[in-house]
């Protein structure tokens, strides 16, 4: 099927929800190393939101850009109700813009719309005044498709919308004049997701929208979401989230298949995210089942098959004993020949149509030891801060973690979370108070930004997380990859993996070098599902000292160790 640019055009005016859906059919995508779409067809419905699920580098984030029409599909179709809104990872402006700009210009498609309306209405009504003929059917379909792309777009509230947008997103603080580099990450991908919701685009594709909100921000963009009128596709790691705000979910991740179709499609479940948890669960034990049972099935008819060759040959070999016993030998023989023809029939039948084998899903299989000896003794305290603050990021707080504890640090965004961990781990001076570590303390960091090195593959970068420069373990041989890294992506470039591929990468470089204190920030931003399940369990069950910042709701309502929350 050939490649053709996505459709992006508003509907027309009462042609009924249905041209409101986003539709895409055989979509293929590949990039210059590998293939990462193949046949994906699917329709999210207006007014149903719907989660997209897959695997780290099944490519969600791919298929979210081609539906958008940044990227070309290889084939394929996409049609996609416009105006389309994709939420990524950044903002599509240049470094000193101002979040004034960044408002004004989410704000100039309902005030075009506006204009554009008005003008309409005039021309509409210059064509019924004292002696003029009646509007043309042009000027009347005109004007009503402006208003249908007013409504949807809710043009009229605008202005008040901005300001409720980034107030729930907390964004409200910053000044119209603040220039993008003077914000935090966090800040700068929460003003992106504010541009979407101020715009109001018909449909919404969304990357990871709540990895920088906190729970009222969560709650606030639920909202935003299910009572949007138009498609919206949602590709997110927040198991929380995901439950609330969707009513279906299409998964990228392979399902029972014959073996000789090709790898590739989408699976569509209807429901929230907990009804597809369940429903994928029974769907891969029947996918596991069936597949033990074939092959059980399998292996006995190319047996049943090779030992009737084998015994035709024998016969052949006994024809003189046989003819003594001519009656029941023609009578034997018709009822082998059957069996045998039945068996190939069967064989070949099934040999055809045998479902692929389950793939073993990549999965977190361990932690390194917790370290023993003088930091490990437990009761040691490994790090203290007394009354420690930075300015305009972090007001003065204090705590003690002693070996084998294990601390949650929660807070709203903005409280001072990854500043607090910055500053306890040195990358980060105070403003005022002291913070005590035993010296040589070996520190296992993850912080909640990951950036690769360019031109560095997954293996060096593992070779030297493990060993460093000049030392044993830059030997060439493959690290241990903790189950997070697949084998075949060892010599990838880190520019080339999903923003989820290289949070693995990441969090198994931080492993590599047992540290005595881990400390994660955000350690479940971009995991899938049971990567961030089994981390969880894992760190439950580690004996090591912990210091951990997260905003997952699923982790904190889990959570068993002690909790210090920002104000």
């Amino acid at each position: 099927m050939p490649a053709r640019t996505p459709s992006l055009e508003t509907p027309a005016p009462g042609s009924g929800t249905a041209a409101l859906h986003l539709r895409a059919d055989g979509l293929s995508f590949s990039f210059p190393d590998r293939r990462v779409l193949t046949d994906i067809s699917l329709v999210v419905p207006a007014g149903r939101p719907t989660g997209l699920l897959g695997e780290n580098g099944s490519g969600k984030s791919t298929l979210l850009q081609v539906l958008a029409g940044r990227l070309e599909p290889s084939a394929g179709t996409v049609s996609a109700p416009g105006p389309v809104g994709l939420l990524h990872q950044g903002l599509p402006f240049p470094v000193q813009a101002t979040v004034g700009e960044v408002v004004s210009e989410a704000l100039s498609h309902s005030r075009r719309l506006e204009q554009q309306l008005a003008a309409a209405g005039e021309a509409l009504a210059a064509g019924t005044g004292p002696g003029e003929a009646t509007p043309t059917p042009q000027a009347v379909r005109r004007y009503d498709q402006l208003l249908a792309e007013a409504t949807l777009a809710d043009a009229w509230n605008a202005d008040s919308r901005a300001e409720m947008v980034l107030a729930a997103l907390g964004l409200a603080g910053l000044g119209p004049g603040t220039r993008l580099t003077e914000i935090s990450g966090g800040q700068r991908e929460r003003l992106a997701l504010a541009h979407l919701l101020i715009g109001r685009p018909t449909t919404w594709l969304l990357d990871e929208p709540t990895n920088h909100l906190d729970d009222e921000g969560a709650a606030f963009l639920t909202g935003a979401i299910t009572s949007h009128p138009g498609p919206v596709l949602i590709a997110s790691h927040d198991r929380a989230f995901l439950d609330e705000a969707t009513r279906a979910q299409l998964d990228l991740d392979p399902a029972e298949a014959p073996l000789a179709r090709p790898v590739g499609g989408v699976t569509a479940y209807t429901g929230g995210f907990s009804d597809y948890l369940l429903a994928r669960f029974e769907a891969r034990e029947r996918w596991e089942h069936r597949f033990q049972e074939e092959q059980e099935e399998l292996k006995k008819l190319r047996q049943a098959v090779r030992d009737s060759y084998d015994g035709g040959r024998q016969s052949a070999a006994r024809a003189e004993v046989r003819m003594a016993r001519k009656f029941h030998a023609d009578r034997n023989a018709t009822r082998v020949r059957r069996h045998v023809r039945e068996s190939r029939a069967r064989l070949a039948q099934l040999e055809q149509e045998q479902v692929r084998k389950p793939p073993a899903p990549l999965h977190l299989t361990q932690l390194p030891p917790a370290p023993r000896g003088a930091a490990g003794s437990t009761g040691t305290v490994l790090v203290s801060a007394r009354e420690v603050r930075v300015q305009g990021r972090l007001a003065p707080v204090s705590l003690s973690l002693s070996a084998g504890q294990q601390l949650l640090i929660t807070g709203a965004n903005g409280s001072g979370k990854s500043t607090l961990l910055d500053v306890l781990t040195g990358r980060l001076a105070a403003d005022g108070g002291s913070v005590s570590r035993p010296r040589g303390l070996r520190i296992g960091h993850l912080g909640q930004d990951d950036h690769p090195v360019p031109g560095r593959t997954v293996r060096a970068h593992l070779q030297r997380a493990r060993g460093g420069e000049g030392r044993p373990g830059s030997d060439g041989a493959v690290p241990e990859l903790f189950g997070l890294v697949h084998p075949r992506d060892l010599d990838r470039p880190l520019e080339l993996l999903s923003r989820g591929q290289l949070r693995r990468v990441m969090l198994a470089a931080v492993l590599l070098d047992p540290p005595e204190l881990l400390v994660l920030d955000e350690p479940t931003n971009h995991l899938a599902l049971v990567t961030a399940t089994r981390l969880e369990a894992a760190l439950a069950d580690w004996g090591g000292t912990l210091l951990i910042a997260s905003h997952d709701r699923w982790l904190r309502r889990r959570w068993q160790g002690e909790v210090l929350h920002l104000d």
